[in-house]
């Protein structure tokens, strides 16, 4: 039988002696005896406590010293019970005593040195125990931090939530509103289309009442200058035989007065013949300049209807606006184009120095707004509309004094 099956033995041995009662001197005493006798170990604290399980640093070696008390006391008996002589009774006590000094001086080094042991275990037992301490107080921290972010997460995870769910329903109240504004949107421009057909019909009944008038006007210039060239030709051919008449009437005037009286009355006649006719040829410039000017305006009026697109008013306005306040993009106007450059008005003054008056200019159908006092310009812009949100979306600069 090994070592490690003899001491499972023991501990069986000892567990009985537990179970039936037994007291931890009697354990430890029984637990020497096996390990001095059987085993030839001689017994230690550490060897005792690992067979018994019980027992504290200070009780184990008292019951040590104990079982090696009546190991003394059992050699004194069965020495004295004997015939030696004296001498050697002497000497082997003598000897017996050197041997129980050396015995108590070995065991007491052992167990200074056993106790420095086990001190040195108890100070790393119970470093390890303050590190440990230190240890679950850290986990501790980090557990009440973690469960502080924890419950800020779920707190911010609730707001969320809720702050999903509220959009969820302005999303659907906007999806709403946008459908809403769609069928609207689809309504205005049926309208919008059905009136761009009447104006194109009606554009296309203008066009032909300004050709009517075009024909009208150069009908009625060619007929008016025929007229003027006619009676500047009668008014000469009056006036040349009146002058001739009035020469003969002034050469006879000393002579014949009721000759001069008629030549004064032809005179004037002729006179008033000629400005009534300068009167109607100014009326016939007049007339002419007014039916120039309708035509001009029925130009501008067709060229203005021809740079809306039929793109109602109010549409236009509200496109402008949106620009202006910067609620449209780049892709937006873009998408726009120069379908409400009809009713886009250019600004009056710079918004950056204030003073300068903007000048439009197009290039290969790109716009650019300028300013000629700060040369502040809008960049190259696919409609007037684009080019004139670029060119307000900036600061005024404040005067220096």
């Amino acid at each position: 039988m090994n070592l490690d099956e003899e001491r499972q033995a023991i501990r069986r041995e000892l567990e009985s002696m537990r179970e039936s009662g037994a007291r931890r001197q009697e354990l430890s005493l029984h637990a020497c005896k096996r390990l001095f006798f059987d085993l030839g170990i001689r017994p230690s604290m550490a060897a005792v406590r690992d067979l018994t399980q019980t027992g504290s640093a200070s009780d184990i070696p008292k019951d040590i010293d104990s079982f090696w008390e009546r190991i003394r006391g059992a050699s004194r008996v069965r020495i004295g019970a004997g015939t030696i002589p004296k001498a050697l009774e002497d000497r082997a006590g003598e000897l017996l005593g050197a041997l129980f000094e050396e015995a108590i001086e070995h065991a007491r080094s052992t167990l200074d040195g056993e106790r420095e042991d086990i001190q040195a275990q108890i100070a790393a037992a119970e470093r390890e125990t303050r590190e440990a301490e230190i240890r679950r107080q850290a986990s501790e921290d980090a557990i009440r931090r973690s469960d502080a972010r924890a419950d800020a997460a779920w707190e911010r995870v609730r707001m969320l939530e809720a702050e999903l769910a509220t959009a969820n329903t302005h999303g659907s109240v906007h999806q709403d509103s946008l459908q809403a504004s769609v069928r609207r949107l689809d309504a205005e421009n049926e309208a919008l289309r059905k009136r761009l057909e009447t104006e194109q019909s009606t554009n296309a009944a203008l066009r032909d009442r300004i050709d009517t008038l075009h024909n009208e006007l150069r009908q009625s210039t060619e007929h008016y200058a025929q007229q003027i060239k006619d009676a500047v030709a009668e008014a000469e051919r009056r006036v040349k035989p009146m002058l001739v008449e009035l020469d003969s009437l002034r050469s006879m005037a000393a002579t014949y007065q009721s000759g001069v009286r008629d030549a004064s009355r032809k005179e004037f006649e002729f006179i008033q013949q000629i400005a009534a006719a300068k009167a109607r040829g100014d009326r016939l410039d007049a007339q002419l300049r007014e039916q120039s000017d309708e035509l001009d305006a029925l130009t501008g009026e067709i060229a203005l209807l021809r740079a809306q697109q039929g793109v109602d008013p109010e549409v236009a306005a509200l496109l402008c606006t949106l620009a202006n306040t910067g609620r449209l993009s780049a892709d937006d106007l873009a998408t726009i184009g120069t379908v409400a450059d009809g009713h886009v008005t250019l600004p009056l003054r710079c918004p950056k120095c204030e003073e300068g008056e903007p000048e439009l200019s197009e290039v290969d159908h790109r716009f650019e707004l300028q300013c000629p006092e700060c040369e502040h310009s809008s960049g190259l812009g696919h409609s007037r509309l684009e080019a004139v949100t670029r060119f307000l979306a900036v600061r005024p600069v404040s005067s220096v004094a």
